[in-house]
């Protein structure tokens, strides 16, 4: 019988983890790793049936691989807490893993800004790697955008992740720090370096790539606000950066 485990890593989720492991209830084990959450994330989770591990936080990607290393089961998805498994993908998901000589599966996301769901910007299809064997699968150690990784073949599925993201402007706001701070950590592990002109240049393009390259004004008023992010957020990056390459 084949089988499937989802790891999901949290800190303060509680308005979205019993939804999230509720949209993988068919999966043989659910595993949750928490990162000292307050607001009652690792009670609601037990309460739906998960496995819950208290962690510190070394990191999203070396967090994922301590999961895969918990994990029992033959098969991986690594799931966020602002995520969901529609009917149609958990189908096409529990077929294809029965029978396949691939290694790792390949999902696109649907994702919402600010209440509604973006079709352009970049945004789409957003294919990630999120479902592989075990034995197979392993995980980058970037300390922000670290990526599943598998050592085999690997194919598209159809069905999108439902992605719950950027549920207001706080939100995105909170995200806008993170992520600035945190992708500048990776890219000063990568001995890159920054100035004032590369912080403007390269927020500038981002701008450009989102709003224009990738049709965002076909957004609507929340493909400016996500071009707007994307350059606000790259330019902080670099800002972060120069402080990094100086300390």
């Amino acid at each position: 019988m084949t089988t499937l485990s989802v790891i999901i890593a949290t800190k303060n989720e509680a308005l979205n983890i019993v939804e999230c492991i509720q949209s993988v209830s068919f999966a043989d084990e659910i595993i949750v790793l928490d990162s000292g959450s307050v607001d009652g994330t690792q009670q609601l989770a037990k309460t739906k049936g998960a496995l819950v591990f208290d962690l510190d936080w070394p990191g999203y990607g070396k967090q994922q691989q301590r999961g895969i290393s918990i994990s029992k089961s033959q098969w991986v998805l690594s799931l966020d807490a602002d995520e969901r498994i529609s009917e149609k993908l958990k189908y096409e998901i529990m077929g294809l893993i029965k029978d396949t000589h691939f290694d790792g599966f390949r999902i696109p996301r649907h994702s919402s800004f600010c209440g509604g769901f973006i079709e352009h910007s970049g945004w789409r299809p957003d294919f990630t790697l999120r479902l592989v064997r075990k034995v197979k699968g392993g995980f980058t150690d970037h300390f922000l955008h670290a990526h599943m990784t598998v050592d085999g073949k690997t194919t598209d599925l159809t069905n999108p992740i439902i992605h719950y993201s950027y549920k207001n402007i706080d939100d995105v706001l909170d995200k806008l720090r993170r992520y600035s701070i945190g992708n500048a950590k990776d890219l000063n592990e990568k001995g890159v370096s920054s100035s004032l002109t590369k912080a403007l240049m390269h927020s500038l393009w981002a701008f450009c790539r989102t709003y224009i390259i990738r049709a965002g004004f076909l957004d609507g008023r929340r493909g400016l606000m996500i071009a707007i992010y994307n350059a606000e957020c790259t330019y902080y990056k670099y800002l972060k950066l120069i402080e990094l390459n100086t300390s």
